[in-house]
């Protein structure tokens, strides 16, 4: 008998997925997204986050490699342009406790370019390794009952508001994976089944992300990520700033700054909000670099969960992954890769049933494993969300202050001490969970704190510093 799965949502964690029930067995894996999908690494309608800064993290990239075995992601990527970043030493971050050091010893990497080129490398790989169909079509909800969906109602060709679409139309499925991203129904469609009282959480600090691409000047080819971070412990708005290596010679700019803080779309503005940050350095940069584009700006930054797996029946049949699951601000980084752990779960569990898309109990177990695989990303998002002034959807808890105490002590230890930073870099890289950060020796290099003297000043090279200062034209 012939397998079939559906995946709605052609984007990251779509293509994973799609891939990874090819690679079980699935004999025909069709993918459905209401966009058209361009044909090279190139915006579309249906990611508003699109136009800024996307980062791989170690652990994301660790995840891809396994659910794409033979295709080599990391080469394929960096093959397109995209960036290699050391965290030990590629890096000028000011955090809230300082200025991290860079050491010569290797540490992680992760991988920077623009979203769209991201996708474009990922889904092509995917379509030239496995037989996965993409259709363009509008999902419209799910069939069957709240003990097993069966498939998808789709709006074909192209969604209800297309004139040409005149009644909904059913695909059969032994599996269907919602990774339809931040824009998911995925509530609806199961109370449409059903399966009702699911509680969803919303944490929304604003964040207003704005970004701009600039050409990279002649002699800054090689000069560091640069970051400087929001400050959760000052009770005041989030600001921060960042300027990172993207593909095709350029850097991409962003500011983020939550409600109150928000960052402005005028190009004068723009420059201004960087430079009032504790360190001028990224507006200072930017100063001497040629504008790209203008500059885009995006509101949709909410942390939300949504704990499908605590339904007291879920549906075999199904699954949601990805930010249908939860969403997390996009100032940590860390969606990407906590789809691709989703995902790997998925492909896992595929493996412990031999491919049977319809095993009795596989969804549950795959919705309970990804929700597990997703709660560390969680917590760190939102433990530090609530500390800022105005967030709505929760208040910091007495349990997240001592969390938040604590980490802040291992960042300011992380600033001179190379085994609180490789604690650092582990967690927030996503390698390893938050227990790292409780290891012996992260609490003992904690305890002792940093042995060497806070850095009151990015630490560059001298030839980072000649560039600087050639590129300023603020004249701080």
């Amino acid at each position: 008998m012939s397998r079939r799965a559906v995946v709605i949502g052609a984007g990251l964690a779509g293509m994973l997925a799609a891939a990874a029930l090819s690679d079980a067995g699935a004999d025909e894996v069709i993918v459905l997204d209401r966009d058209d999908l361009p044909d090279g690494p190139e915006h579309r309608r249906g990611l508003p986050q699109g136009h800024h800064a996307h980062l791989l993290m170690p652990g994301g990239l660790d995840a891809m490699k396994e659910l794409l075995p033979g295709v080599d992601p990391r080469g394929r990527l960096l093959a397109a342009g995209a960036h290699e970043v050391s965290l030990s030493s590629g890096m000028l971050a000011l955090t809230s406790e300082g200025w991290l050091r860079r050491w010569r010893r290797a540490g992680p990497v992760m991988l920077t370019c623009t979203r769209p080129l991201l996708d474009w490398v990922i889904r092509t790989a995917v379509l030239e390794h496995a037989p996965v169909e993409i259709r363009k079509a509008a999902v419209t909800g799910l069939t069957g009952s709240a003990g097993r969906v069966h498939g998808v109602r789709v709006a074909a060709p192209g969604g209800r508001e297309d004139r040409h679409a005149i009644r909904d139309e059913e695909l059969d499925a032994d599996l269907v994976v919602d990774a339809s991203g931040r824009g998911t129904r995925v509530m609806t469609w199961l109370d449409g089944l059903g399966v009702s009282g699911i509680r969803e959480r919303i944490v929304d600090s604003g964040l207003v992300n704005a970004t701009r691409l600039y050409q990279v000047p002649e002699g800054a080819e090689r000069f560091p990520l640069t970051i400087v971070q929001a400050n959760p412990f000052v009770s005041r708005p989030a600001r921060s700033a960042m300027v990172m290596p993207i593909e095709g010679g350029r850097w991409l700019v962003s500011c983020g700054g939550s409600r109150g803080g928000e960052p402005p779309a005028d190009p004068d503005g723009f420059l201004r909000y960087m430079l009032d940050l504790p360190d001028p350095i990224v507006g200072r940069l930017v100063s001497g670099a040629e504008p790209l584009t203008d500059i885009h700006l995006s509101r949709s930054t909410s942390n939300v969960r949504r704990y499908l797996e605590r339904a007291p029946r879920w549906p075999d049949g199904f699954v949601a992954l990805g930010d249908a699951l939860a969403t997390f601000n996009p100032a940590y980084g860390h969606g990407m890769s906590v789809a691709a752990f989703g995902v790997r779960v998925l492909g896992r569990e595929l493996n412990g049933v031999a491919g049977d898309l319809g095993a009795p109990g596989l969804a549950r177990r795959v919705q309970r494993g990804a929700a597990r695989v997703t709660e560390a990303a969680w917590s760190m998002a939102v433990s530090q969300d609530v500390l800022y002034p105005g967030v709505r959807g929760g208040a910091p808890t007495a349990a997240d202050r001592v969390v938040s105490a604590y980490t802040r002590r291992v960042t300011r230890a992380a600033t001179g001490s190379y085994p609180a930073a490789s604690a650092l870099w582990d967690v927030t890289g996503l390698r390893t969970s938050p227990a790292r950060m409780f290891h012996p020796a992260t609490v003992l290099a904690t305890v002792a704190g940093s042995p060497l003297p806070p850095s009151t000043r990015p630490p560059m090279t001298p030839g980072e510093h000649k560039v600087l200062e050639q590129l300023d034209r603020t004249g701080f």
